[in-house]
């Protein structure tokens, strides 16, 4: 197991909703690694994000920041927002500024904010026109893509050591959304593993590239974690004939059935419990962990 140095770790972290409680005993996010939080839709990832980032602070429990600030250094202390890059699905912007507000604001609000970084990425991402940034242009004339662009853009100009990102993906074509992982592992790179990213998402497969640790979150509560690499010598696929579904369904993480015979995924340690049934392995992509553990966790009927 790789030693992990934590850039955020939470501890009895809790925030209770009307039927809804997202309860968290501990959790560290890796420096120096994109950390990518999976769940269903109302699974607490948003909220978790939220506590983190200090958008919400009506929890219970504490949050440590790069080894050394607490949640209540982050409300008094410049230093740790400064550090801090946030992005939301949601109206990030007031939606009558322009984009040269948006421009200017970062100027106001953060001193390692970098005017020509966000042009030139606002450029490298095609908002443009005719080649030319429409500067004018307001945010509520921007498509939920071009927003998140903009948001982007305006995170990563500013010099900081970690980024909160909430459904980067979500609002973006296929081409942008490999644009954007190639932005985040140049983020990562370019300070010697001094930099992290922890960042929910649904689109699982487009962010398997940029991921190297995963933390599964399901009904307020973490079911699961790990390096990725790991976590793919944990969980195995298995594939066998219809004469052993039943017997497989004792054993399999989560199974689905054809007239072929079934798929589904075992850990690792539980192999042996199928000796006698003709199967075939091979190591199980992030999508497929996924989908086993949510299936193993999920409300869902049927």
């Amino acid at each position: 197991m790789e030693m992990i140095t934590p850039e955020i770790r939470c501890h009895n972290l809790v925030k209770k909703f009307k039927g809804f409680t997202l309860d968290v005993p501990e959790l560290v996010i890796p420096r120096g690694y994109c950390t990518a939080l999976i769940g269903e839709n109302g699974a607490g990832k948003t909220t978790l994000l939220n506590c983190l980032a200090g958008i919400r602070r009506d929890y219970t429990g504490e949050i440590t920041y790069f080894g050394k600030y607490s949640d209540m250094d982050r409300e008094k202390n410049p230093e740790v927002k400064e550090n801090i890059g946030y992005t939301g699905p949601n109206l990030y912007f007031l939606p009558s500024w322009t984009i040269r507000q948006v421009k200017d604001l970062g100027g106001m609000l953060f001193d390692r904010f970098d005017a020509n970084e966000f042009e030139r990425i606002l450029m490298e991402i095609g908002m443009t026109n005719d080649g030319k940034i429409e500067y004018s242009k307001k945010v509520s004339d921007l498509s939920s893509g071009n927003r998140m662009k903009l948001a982007m853009a305006f995170a990563l100009a500013r010099d900081t050591e970690c980024l909160i990102l909430d459904e980067p993906a979500s609002p973006l074509d296929p081409l942008m959304r490999d644009k954007l992982c190639e932005m985040m592992r140049d983020y990562l790179v370019s300070r010697d593993g001094e930099r992290t990213i922890f960042c929910s998402t649904h689109n699982v497969a487009d962010m398997e590239q940029v991921t190297d640790y995963a933390i599964f979150l399901e009904h307020g509560k973490v079911v699961e974690q790990g390096f990725v690499e790991e976590l793919k010598e944990k969980y195995i696929v298995v594939k066998g004939e219809e004469a052993d579904v039943e017997k497989a369904k004792q054993i399999l993480y989560s199974i689905s059935v054809n007239r072929y015979g079934f798929e589904g995924i075992c850990l690792a340690e539980n192999l042996d419990k199928l000796a006698g049934m003709d199967i075939a392995t091979e190591q199980p992509t992030l999508s497929q962990i996924t989908v086993a553990i949510m299936k193993a966790n999920t409300k869902l009927q049927g």
